[in-house]
């Protein structure tokens, strides 16, 4: 063999590595994230507060060896639309993103950039994914219930409140996972002899509306579906419902610790702090459909007992037992 051939052979061999996608240590990878929310806001910041801790304890150096690419696009899918196109034509190794309106945008602009959604209602009936346990194309991550979880939402809301009799379920129709919840809780209200209230909302005025509705018959409740419109909302929303007297299931923490009457879900934080696991694992060479979309473990339940007493409720003792939190 001819001494030129044998070093274009090692070149080419020494090159493969890189060309077939393995981890390349000393770049510095770039981690996009997107967020329907307001920047500023307090709970969702926390969120990737605490995926970055994590990442950072992978050994991801925000500055040294990492860079996020974060993009905050608030309740506004115009706003959504063109800051993902903007993030993904600069294509990141890596995106981290929720909202079920954000993920179908993020997976029409790329098939091939890796997503990690921390918290998904339905990944297999939105079409995130064909299976959760081999997602197969660009989206992974972790899923913020089983569906299952509504049907225990609304238990505990007529165990808390026994004499509602009429639920106004709340949703934004936008939300590729409200058919699923709206079904699920529709079909979990008959035998709890509870007649479904269906109301789509869009925003505050619609809201304000549907508890007016409601407040005006009696026996009344609410369940709020997880959805991003809902959660920007809530001080606005726990004001609204306090004022006018009604019990109501939140599927966020945060409603219940600013005076909303209880929760029951997953920890969202956790799944951001999980999905921190992943963004490694796919910055080490991993792809993302290879990584199972994982369904919680563990399922909190917060009660605020302040709200339920000043609503002339008592929480059974069977409920309180089981809580991870109560609020007095």
């Amino acid at each position: 063999m001819r001494r030129r051939d044998f070093v274009q052979g090692v070149a080419v061999l020494a090159a493969w590595p890189l060309a077939a996608g393995a981890p390349q240590p000393d770049r510095v990878r770039r981690v996009g994230i997107v967020m329907p929310y307001a920047k500023g806001d307090t709970e969702s910041e926390a969120w990737i507060q605490a995926f970055k801790q994590e990442l950072a304890h992978l050994g991801w150096v925000d500055g040294r060896n990492v860079q996020f690419d974060e993009r905050w696009t608030n309740d506004n899918m115009d706003t959504v639309r063109s800051q993902a196109a903007s993030l993904i034509s600069s294509n990141p190794d890596v995106v981290v993103a929720t909202g079920g309106r954000v993920i179908p945008v993020l997976m029409h602009l790329s098939r091939s950039i890796p997503i990690v959604a921390p918290g998904v209602g339905d990944p297999v009936g939105v079409g995130d994914t064909q299976t959760l346990a081999h997602p197969g194309g660009n989206v992974t991550g972790f899923a913020s219930f089983e569906l299952p979880v509504l049907t225990k939402s609304l238990e505990m809301l007529k165990q808390i409140a026994p004499a509602i009799t009429r639920v106004a379920m709340i949703y934004n129709p936008d939300n590729p996972s409200a058919a699923f919840y709206r079904r699920t809780s529709e079909a979990a209200s008959r035998p709890l002899a509870i007649e479904p209230v269906d109301a789509p909302v869009y925003g505050l005025a619609d809201i304000d509306r549907a508890v007016t509705r409601l407040a005006d018959s009696q026996n009344g409740g609410i369940f709020f579906f997880p959805d991003v419109t809902t959660s920007l909302l809530r001080n606005e929303i726990v004001a609204l419902v306090a004022q006018r007297h009604l019990p109501a299931m939140y599927s966020y923490s945060f409603f219940v610790r600013l005076g909303g009457l209880a929760f029951y879900g997953a920890n969202r934080m956790e799944m951001f702090r999980l999905s921190a696991n992943y963004v490694d694992r796919i910055l080490h060479g991993e792809k993302a459909g290879d990584l199972p979309f994982q369904q919680p473990t563990k399922y909190e339940l917060v009660i605020n007992l302040k709200t339920a007493k000043a609503l002339g409720l008592n929480v059974p003792q069977s409920l309180l037992a089981t809580a991870d939190e109560v609020i007095e």
